[in-house]
């Protein structure tokens, strides 16, 4: 699938790391260091505007190497990119350590996976079709 990319920032356009991967990294595109006290949340550009064909979302994900070393996360994750949306792509991070953490430009501070999606239509009804699980959720099995 061809998507139409406006790189404004410093840095090369996402890619794929190895031939399964299913995610490219994001980098910072910064003028200058943001360091995230703890619990501070930010809104890191990217420099990346795209076009998504209809039918088609941009996820944006957490690195689990930031989150595990460092408690670095991405604050609504997934965060989703719509198709009609033009406008730069940023990442909203949080740090949830208890130790401050400095964003650098061009550090690589999410993940964005291209997905396919539906969109559907509701059709309300009286009842809904019973199944073996009912209304259980949340532990509901005990484990």
């Amino acid at each position: 699938m061809n998507v139409k990319i406006v790189n404004e920032s410093k840095h090369p356009l996402p890619q794929y790391e190895t031939i399964a991967s299913a995610g490219m990294d994001l980098r910072a595109n910064l003028d200058k260091p943001v360091e995230m006290a703890p619990l501070q949340r930010v809104l890191i550009p990217t420099g990346l505007y795209m076009e998504l064909p209809v039918g088609y979302e941009a996820q944006v994900r957490p690195r689990s190497g930031m989150a595990v070393k460092h408690g670095i996360t991405v604050l609504n994750t997934p965060g989703t990119i719509d198709a009609d949306y033009r406008g730069e792509v940023r990442v909203i991070l949080v740090n949830l350590s208890n130790d401050s953490y400095t964003i650098n430009d061009g550090d690589r501070i999410a993940q964005m996976i291209i997905s396919a999606h539906v969109q559907a239509h509701w059709e309300e009804v009286d009842v809904l079709n019973e199944t073996a699980r009912g209304a259980g959720g949340f532990g509901h099995t005990g484990k």
